[in-house]
């Protein structure tokens, strides 16, 4: 008695992303998401996400006599998850078939899909992100692109022991033997998805740091698979070059410059995954308070928890209509928004993942905490996000740089703001005080001032009243330090009832 039942076979498409669909130019592919919502959120789709997990990857470096051979053994849940990504046209949407709003339909289908697993999403950004980094060369983008649309995938190797974030501490070495090919030998800590087809590796030529392209064979052997914290269904790697063969893309000495067109996307593909994990993790506390009965009433009834699960829904709302705000900017090619955009919502949303996960998860209390529940899965690959191309100082740092050398894109950004100017007195006054300038001891306060002041403008415009009021008073006025400190006369009921239809 007094259970709550499994959070399966339901129509996650929630009222806050459809208009975002609709608004941001993917109304077109409103049924396309809402069928990759009701396959992800399945009873069938969920035990595939369980069980890649739990199955978790085998390297096998050898065969029985001895051979290199370099293989991944992966469950077969995880190939169901990855093919179902796949056929969905996550991975190249807007490759091959880049009609108006296909960055933003695509958003709205990673949104879903990381239902089912979040793991098999790296693999699928990764392939996205490699074909604006690809169309620099001609003709390796003519020999490459139709073969990622197909299917095949691409993976990146930037990452060294010695560095980090610091990718110009790289010391993987590319010698030169004719013909716009190289031989690549070192170290790479991090290389993600052993099994992709292709690889854009950052390698130190004759010219400085540089950008290769590395398909998957000779001279590229993975010594080990990391333990990670969270996303344990997902091959990530070390790899030792020993002379793999190479072909540079872009010009010698501008690897970064190169690169950074698939960094900039993964990195907007880290505010969808962030978005994906505060829209399952708030749906799960609903739907367990709904369920769930102490004191003599329902969780969902009694104030406190209302609280709660309506300050967890304002930051999912939120970060939905940022993320396709933002998605919005890649189909249009505003690239002064865009720049500025992606960096703040990737430091801002990414950061707010892992608390709100963890919020979720106390709503269930014991419940939650348990393997058999979705929800320590749902904490433990929250702060992968905010880590991935570039942390919490990393990305402040970069919008700091973008002021210094591109300060047309906090114009763009700041009138982005301004158009919610007059809906909200509580926005005024913060828009009024937005910073113009920033230094490295200021830049993580004052990129969060600029993803709230785009946060509220976009709810100001766009979300029914009970939602952007409350937004505004939690956030940018006498709201508390963590969730469930929502000032009084929000209407909290109505925003549970908008995140997730009773049922």
């Amino acid at each position: 008695m007094n259970q709550s039942v499994p959070f399966e076979d339901v129509d996650f498409l929630d009222p806050a992303l459809q208009e975002a669909l609709e608004r941001e130019g993917a109304g077109w592919a409103i049924e396309r998401v809402r069928e990759a919502g009701l396959v992800a959120m399945s009873a069938e789709a969920q035990a595939h996400g369980r069980r890649a997990e739990r199955n978790e990857p085998r390297l096998l470096t050898h065969d029985r006599f001895g051979a290199r051979i370099d293989q991944v053994e992966l469950d077969p849940s995880w190939h169901w998850l990855l093919d179902g990504a796949v056929s969905r046209g996550i991975h190249a949407l807007p490759w091959a078939d880049p009609q108006p709003g296909a960055h933003v339909a695509r958003a709205g289908l990673e949104l879903m899909w990381t239902q089912a697993n979040a793991g098999v999403m790296c693999p699928i950004s990764m392939t996205y992100s490699a074909v604006p980094a690809l169309r620099v060369d001609p003709v390796i983008a003519a020999e490459w692109e139709p073969r990622l649309i197909a299917g095949e995938l691409a993976g990146m190797a930037m990452t060294e022991k010695q560095g980090g974030s610091d990718v110009r501490a790289n010391i993987t070495e590319a010698r030169p033997v004719g013909d716009g090919w190289y031989e690549l030998h070192g170290h790479k800590w991090f290389c993600s998805y052993p099994p992709c087809t292709i690889f854009l590796v950052l390698a130190q030529a004759p010219g400085g740091l540089s950008c290769f392209v590395v398909e998957r064979g000779a001279g590229m052997e993975f010594q080990r698979l990391k333990d990670k914290l969270g996303t344990r269904s997902l091959p990530s790697s070390e790899v030792e070059f020993r002379g793999a063969a190479a072909r540079l893309l872009g010009e010698e000495g501008r690897g970064v410059a190169t690169i950074i067109e698939m960094v900039t996307h993964t990195r907007l593909d880290c505010v969808i995954g962030s978005t994906a994990s505060m829209r399952r993790g708030v749906a799960e506390a609903i739907w367990h308070a709904r369920h769930r009965s102490a004191f003599g009433a329902l969780l969902v009834d009694q104030p406190a928890m209302i609280n709660v699960l309506a300050d967890l829904a304002l930051e999912s709302e939120a970060a939905t209509v940022t993320a396709l705000r933002l998605a919005r900017a890649y189909d249009s090619g505003d690239t002064a928004f865009r720049r500025f955009g992606t960096a703040i919502a990737k430091y801002w949303i990414c950061k707010r993942a892992t608390p709100h996960a963890a919020e979720a998860l106390e709503c269930l209390g014991g419940n939650g905490y348990v393997e058999e529940s979705p929800m320590p899965r749902l904490l433990r690959d929250a702060p992968l996000n905010g880590i991935w191309e570039g942390s919490g100082n990393v990305i402040a740092l970069d919008v700091l740089r973008a002021l210094a050398r591109e300060p047309d894109g906090l114009a763009a950004f700041v009138a982005e703001c301004e158009l919610a100017r007059g809906g909200n007195a509580l926005l005024d006054a913060h828009l009024d005080r937005l910073p113009r300038t920033l230094d490295p001891w200021t830049a993580r306060r004052g990129v969060e001032e600029l993803a709230l002041a785009f946060q509220a403008s976009l709810l100001v415009r766009h979300a029914p009243a009970p939602v952007s009021d409350a937004f505004c008073a939690a956030r940018l006025g006498e709201g508390g330090r963590v969730f469930g400190t929502l000032p009084s006369g929000v209407d909290g009921a109505a925003i549970v009832t908008r995140t997730l239809a009773d049922r």
